[in-house]
């Protein structure tokens, strides 16, 4: 599913039984997708970006990424709104203290940004770092999610 937001289009995909994928750039979506579920996450995304909504509902899947991904995928779903951490802050939820630099590549391949909220992670000094690649319209997408979170 494409849909035009305030951040740009987002492309969503599904399963049968869950939101598989939000993307900022094209993709295809799956003969299996399940449309309410596609429905659900757009409007979700939508409500969010407006300040609506603080916590997401739809249903999700990790159906790909390593079990060191998923486990950082995971912790990154426990930042509450409205709040940021480190890298290290992450590194030492999952027990690994010394594997900030793999959080920040498993950051980056997260599958579901803004539903699993990587961009609540900075670096230690406050700074805002990589985002959606490295760029700086990448950039510009997590200081507006912040924002969002912060005018609450």
């Amino acid at each position: 599913m494409k849909f035009d937001t305030s951040l740009g289009t987002l492309w969503l995909d599904a399963n049968e039984h869950a939101l598989t994928t939000v993307s900022y750039t094209k993709i295809s979506e799956s003969k299996t997708a399940n449309p309410a579920i596609l429905e659900q996450a757009k409007e979700e995304i939508l409500q969010f970006l407006d300040g609506q909504l603080t916590a997401f509902t739809v249903p999700y899947e990790f159906i790909y990424g390593t079990s060191f991904q998923q486990e950082v995928w995971h912790a990154l779903a426990q930042i509450p709104y409205g709040k940021t951490c480190c890298y290290q802050d992450i590194a030492e939820q999952i027990q690994r203290p010394k594997a900030v630099r793999a959080i920040g590549q498993a950051n980056r391949k997260n599958p579901l940004p803004i539903i699993i909220p990587c961009h609540r992670v900075i670096g230690k000094g406050g700074q805002l770092t990589g985002y959606s690649g490295s760029s700086a319209e990448g950039l510009a997408i997590k200081q507006q999610l912040l924002t969002v979170e912060q005018n609450e």
